[in-house]
């Protein structure tokens, strides 16, 4: 039985996206490029709180949408919960992007 991670395909995590840069620019520090990796995810997060968008050309853009206040249920207990509305992050794969995924 395959466990999930081989259905779902290859994965990369923070920690080997940081390796593969560093391996593919031999000029800088692994401590250089955690900053750098660190300092562009930080600058998203900001951007889209502080109600912006953020677009990578060829890439994608980042933004953010609303989710309405609305009334859930405890999975464990079935009890009623009332969930606050929220800005939620959304992602929208630029035309290159999804051409190459689709090639």
């Amino acid at each position: 039985m395959q466990d999930a991670r081989e259905k779902q395909g290859k994965h990369m995590i923070r920690s080997e996206l940081v390796q593969k840069i560093a391996s593919e620019n031999s000029d800088l520090r692994l401590e250089e490029v955690e900053r750098i990796v660190d300092s562009f995810f930080d600058s998203i997060v900001e951007q889209l709180a502080a109600g912006g968008r953020v677009e990578l050309r060829g890439f994608g853009a980042f933004s953010t949408r609303s989710r309405e206040s609305r009334t859930g249920r405890n999975p464990r207990t079935g009890a009623a919960v009332d969930v606050q509305a929220k800005a939620v992050p959304y992602f929208k794969p630029g035309k290159e992007m999804r051409e190459r995924l689709n090639d």
